[in-house]
């Protein structure tokens, strides 16, 4: 649990001319669909859930997971988004484990090479590219400023 930053510019374009033309009472509650949506089309389990936008850039997610990396995985599925800046994690875990560390892809970063930094192997690049599906769909398409999930081996 706790606030986690990512870069408001880099991500997924979720959202569209519908979300920023919104009245400015209309828009949190458009945005935050479209993250709930989001996070559902990843098929990402949860009990329940509830994702509100409080400022520009800012996402509160609330609600209770099973395991520590879905609630990990749901943080990073709303916060590699295009205009989302800071993600305050909030749900209860309901068999809590030690939380996995994170890396923000830099430009020339590949799977192998953030692999080796962590583990000191670069072919354990597979267990990243696991603990970050179903974000992730291919181990060379990650980009800079993108957030993933180191697991502790």
């Amino acid at each position: 649990m706790g606030l986690f930053s990512f870069i408001k510019g880099a991500g997924k374009k979720l959202f569209g001319s519908k979300e920023e033309t919104a009245p400015a009472e209309e828009k949190a509650q458009l945005k935050a669909s479209a993250l709930l949506s989001h996070v559902q089309a990843l098929g990402l389990p949860f009990n329940s859930l509830k994702v509100s936008v409080k400022d520009d850039g800012v996402v509160m997610v609330t609600g209770e997971v099973a395991q520590q990396a879905d609630s990990e995985k749901i943080v990073l599925a709303l916060g590699n988004v295009d205009g989302v800046e800071t993600v305050d994690n909030q749900m209860s875990v309901t068999e809590p484990a030690p939380e996995a560390r994170y890396h923000t892809v830099a430009e020339g970063d590949w799977l192998s090479k953030i692999s080796d930094k962590y583990y000191g192997d670069p072919m354990k690049y597979n267990v990243i590219f696991e603990a970050n599906k179903p974000m992730l769909k291919d181990p060379d398409e990650i980009y800079p400023g993108q957030v993933l999930r180191i697991p502790n081996l």
